[in-house]
């Protein structure tokens, strides 16, 4: 189960919201994303957290959550998100795996994030995710 910061109890303000997408249309478009991005998770996670990553949420349906390590991205696609299965191996070359884990290798993190950029709604920082086994500490 997901554990994102907005599921605090009533009382307290959720720490992360939703962003609405805009998208990216270049490389370079991505490179400044992927830095703004990084700038407010060091910012705003806590030493601690793990299962640190985004969540996007796809505007036909779905969510796909994300973190990334010095070596790897790591996918956890939902189910209700895996029609966009075809769309990942297209901007990748990855094969499908056989669960919802994908495990791809770094330098495709552009690639995958230009791919997906005209079917996001929002992102949202998240901790507390299972990525599995391959996932990592930080984003």
């Amino acid at each position: 189960m997901t554990h994102d910061a907005n599921q605090n109890n009533d009382t307290e303000r959720p720490r992360f919201r939703p962003v609405p997408w805009t998208s990216l249309e270049t490389p370079q478009d991505v490179e400044l994303w992927i830095e703004e991005h990084n700038r407010a998770m060091q910012e705003l996670v806590k030493p601690h957290e793990t299962g640190v990553g985004v969540r996007f949420r796809l505007a036909p349906g779905g969510d796909i959550y994300m973190q990334t390590a010095a070596d790897a991205v790591i996918l956890d696609v939902e189910p209700d998100a895996g029609w966009v299965a075809p769309l990942i191996m297209a901007a990748t070359g990855a094969e499908q795996p056989s669960g919802t884990i994908w495990v791809l290798p770094d330098d495709k993190l552009v690639q995958l994030l230009l791919g997906l950029s005209t079917l996001v709604e929002s992102s949202l920082i998240v901790t507390g995710h299972n990525f599995g086994k391959h996932g990592r500490r930080q984003f």
